[in-house]
């Protein structure tokens, strides 16, 4: 199966780097080709959104590999994305690929752009949550700055993100707010982020402080994608 096949060659990437691209490529072509035969974006049920996840969370860790200027840090970095990218991947065998026709309520584009936003965001803070780990060995400079770099993009995808959101539970519900918590946990997140980028401009938080809390927002992410979908009865239960 082809996604065996990604989480080994991702797990391979501590021996040779042209692993993780090839891993990338497979992907890639395993989320292209599954939509192509559904007709739709595959981002409904727990498997094809976290394959998206782990997708995404390598596609913007290149970049950074590539600019990272310590060759030791960066190949750390790429070796630790690696890892979080074949658990994804793994897990997503635990769950079966939703493949049925989708409700009334989501065969709308408000609610793909709400998606795939959402898991790009996440794919970003994992990044950074990546940056972070290592800014705490390194405590160089250059790591901390990528990190905000990194989560002020994903920020800005995020609250897009929600926009949709509300505009797709609008015309679904005929309400822009549900409180359901899946949204109240969405809303932490956000505010989580929002004072990390206040922070980060307060002498006190600088360093390590600052990229700990990056790192934190993570934890949060985590759970508010699985814990609450999985968890939690709401409109966006898997």
């Amino acid at each position: 199966m082809i996604i065996y096949a990604v989480s080994a060659l991702f797990l391979l990437t501590s021996i040779k780097r042209e692993f993780f691209f090839t891993a990338v490529l497979l992907e890639g072509y395993y989320i292209i080709s599954r939509g192509l035969s559904l007709g739709r974006l595959p981002l409904v049920g727990v498997h094809d959104t976290i394959v998206f996840l782990s997708l995404a969370t390598a596609l913007f860790s290149l970049p950074l590999y590539l600019v990272i200027k310590n060759k030791g840090l960066s190949k750390r970095f790429l070796i630790i994305t690696s890892v979080i990218c074949a658990v994804f991947s793994l897990s997503a065998l635990l769950s079966r690929p939703y493949s049925m026709p989708l409700p009334p309520v989501l065969r709308t584009f408000w609610f793909e752009l709400h998606v795939s936003l959402s898991f790009l965001s996440y794919g970003l803070f994992g990044v950074a949550f990546v940056l972070g780990v290592i800014h705490f060995n390194s405590c160089e400079a250059e790591i901390e700055r990528y990190q905000y770099i990194t989560i002020l993009i994903g920020y800005l995808l995020f609250s897009l993100s929600m926009i949709f959101g509300g505009i797709w539970a609008f015309y679904a519900w005929g309400t822009y707010w549900l409180w359901t918590p899946k949204e109240l946990w969405t809303t932490l997140l956000w505010v989580l982020y929002t004072l990390y980028l206040h922070l980060r401009f307060r002498p006190w938080w600088k360093g390590k402080r600052i990229a700990a809390v990056g790192v934190a927002g993570y934890v949060v992410v985590l759970f508010t994608y699985l814990g609450v979908g999985l968890l939690m009865k709401s409109s966006h239960s898997f």
